[in-house]
């Protein structure tokens, strides 16, 4: 792989052309392939080549970014019997993925392999490496939260009350302490009219939101859209009630509405708690549908934003760009680079694929350790796709924490709730909508796998893999609590090719068989406790199916459902006598799928 030096802001640094290209490890149904990291980059395109055809960017259908922020990338797409060859494009801005030059290409063409399927994983539970960090933990998104006070019911339940439980089970059960939403200063909360020809703010819908929230025990990331109409410089482009997305016509009259709702948020709630909150300026002002103004429009938006909110409530936090697919990030650091308008957090959003890593952005421009918050984060952009109930999202989850954790402060899985109407309320129980949770508040594969995280314990342990799809198919995540003992690994087996949904024959090739081992105990005897969730284990959609759930269920079937509501158990629990130290565990991952399994001292 090329190695090039870090190069300016927004430059692309010469290849070096002594280095090598990607190292390709042929499997049982995948290829996994390595490559040298190059200083500066952001991510990484793979691209892949029949023998000596053309090079083309490995499509995972993720439908966003196709960059990845690490090797090593696991390609599920090779067709039996296709030998390919890589390279691999280094990216620094992602407005202009192809700047840089691609690499040089891997050696001789590779070949899917007759691999055995059998991967060996090695923890060291006397090795610690750090506390384990939970990117899920700072934020969870959710539709405008004025759909709290909303008493319409889809599929049987109000969903302003639904929305609410959701919300309340996402902080209680993942350690979740924020929520971002839309529109917060939407018509639909009649936050602005003019009378007269002069302003009048009205920040009592905000005040009922903000009740309705408070027993979730969730605080807001307070997301400053959209433009009232009554503020629009053009009314007519409308959003959802929740706003305009058209820039305000007055710039003086939209700094002086935020000023007046954070000084009223600071009175509401005081200083030390509204620390504790954040704005984010706007929402994907790179998509005609929810900003119509240019680029520059929106720099001059948050500009005058920041330095209003900063006048306000000097210790609140604020920033931006909140793009989609991470664009925008080099203008926007060069603007404020230029205007010193306030930044105390960088955000932006991506589907698809890990958070790209921004942190060489930000040093370039002199802000290293500014805070990173991926405010939009999901499997697929697209409401009503399937991949967002299914177990594939699951290990895509993990898969994505465990590449952001220490080095994002927020990774925001959106959304909480699949009550949700921006682009279609919900037609059916499974829909393939965004939330984690069901209308009913039924755990979806996303929300076990934050859940089997969020019992990981405090201390990260080291590990290693080795074996036919080791650290690309299958993962581990490894940890102990040093007060009281108790080991908590988990393994997860996943591709971020999406096309496996619709390839039964190479999900089968993609099965694997894990020994793990677990070395370094010190107590004589521990329970083990192992939790799954697989196609047919734990899978809300497998028990739907089971139940002939058809749309929405009858009565007796959501009861059903909600029984069922739990991350089963592989096996019941058992106690298990360490041999020097060691226990020996053998645990089966079919493709997709990810398991806890707990060692507890008895």
């Amino acid at each position: 792989m090329t190695s090039p030096t870090a190069s300016p802001a927004g430059g692309v640094p010469p290849a070096d052309d002594a280095s090598d290209g990607p190292r390709v490890r042929a499997g049982r149904g995948h290829l996994s392939i390595d490559w040298d990291r190059v200083p500066g980059a952001a991510g990484y395109l793979v691209h892949r080549a029949d023998g000596d055809g053309p090079y083309q960017v490995v499509d995972h259908r993720g439908g966003d970014l196709l960059a990845v922020p690490d090797p090593p990338y696991t390609d599920t797409t090779v067709e039996p019997g296709r030998a390919v060859r890589y390279a691999v494009r280094p990216v620094f801005d992602a407005d202009r993925p192809d700047d840089a030059p691609l690499g040089p290409p891997s050696g001789p063409a590779a070949a899917l392999a007759d691999g055995d399927g059998t991967v060996e994983v090695t923890v060291d539970a006397a090795r610690q490496l750090g506390p384990v960090h939970r990117p899920w933990r700072d934020m969870i998104g959710s539709e405008h939260l004025s759909l709290l006070l909303s008493t319409d019911r889809v599929g049987g339940e109000e969903m302003g009350g639904g929305l609410a439980a959701a919300l309340e089970r996402v902080h209680r059960e993942l350690g979740v302490e924020r929520v971002r939403a839309h529109g917060i200063l939407g018509d639909d909360l009649g936050v602005y009219r003019e009378v007269d020809g002069q302003p009048a703010h009205d920040f009592a819908g905000i005040d009922r939101v903000l009740d309705a929230l408070a027993p979730t025990g969730l605080r807001p990331v307070l997301e400053l859209s959209f433009t009232p109409r009554a503020l629009a410089r053009d009314p007519s482009r409308v959003v959802t009630d929740a706003g305009v997305s058209s820039p305000p016509r007055d710039w003086d009259r939209w700094a002086a509405l935020v000023g007046d709702l954070v000084r009223h948020l600071r009175s509401r709630v005081g200083d030390a708690e509204l620390r504790r909150w954040a704005v984010e300026v706007w929402n994907e002002p790179d998509l005609d549908c929810f900003w119509t103004g240019s680029r520059e429009d929106y720099l001059r938006m948050y500009d005058v934003t920041a330095h209003a909110v900063r006048e306000a409530c000097p210790g609140l936090p604020v920033g931006g760009p909140a793009t989609a697919a991470t664009k925008w990030i080099e203008p926007f650091l060069d603007h404020v680079d230029v205007s010193r308008a306030p930044l105390d957090f960088l955000s932006t959003h991506v589907y698809g694929s890990p958070p790209l890593d921004l942190r060489p952005a930000l040093a370039r421009h002199g802000r290293a350790g500014t805070p990173l918050l991926w405010t939009e984060w999901g499997p697929s952009p697209t409401h009503f796709a399937p991949v967002n109930d299914s177990v594939l999202s699951a290990a895509f989850v993990a898969t994505g924490m465990q590449e952001a954790a220490g080095r994002v402060a927020s990774l925001a899985c959106w959304v909480a709730s699949d009550h949700f109407e921006e682009l279609g309320r919900p037609p059916a129980l499974l829909h393939g909508g965004f939330g984690l949770l069901s209308v009913g508040n039924l755990a979806k594969p996303r929300f076990w796998a934050l859940w089997m995280l969020e019992r990981l314990a405090p201390a990260q342990l080291a590990a290693r893999l080795d074996g036919d799809g080791a650290g690309s198919l299958v993962r581990v995540w490894p940890s102990v609590d040093p007060r009281t003992g108790r080991v908590a690994v988990v393994l997860w087996n996943g591709t971020l090719d999406q096309g496996v949904l619709d390839r039964p024959d190479q999900r089968d090739r993609l099965h694997r068989s894990v020994r793990l081992r677990v070395d370094g105990l010190p107590h004589d005897a521990y329970e083990l406790r192992h939790r799954r969730l697989d196609e047919q284990t734990s899978n809300l959609s497998a028990t739907a199916r089971r139940l002939g759930v058809d749309g929405w269920p009858t009565a007796g079937q959501w009861a059903a459902l909600r029984a069922a509501d739990r991350l089963a158990d592989a096996t019941e629990p058992v106690t298990v006598t360490p041999e020097h130290g060691t226990v020996g565990l053998p645990v089966t991952l079919p493709m997709p799928s990810i398991s806890l399994l707990e060692l507890t001292p008895r």
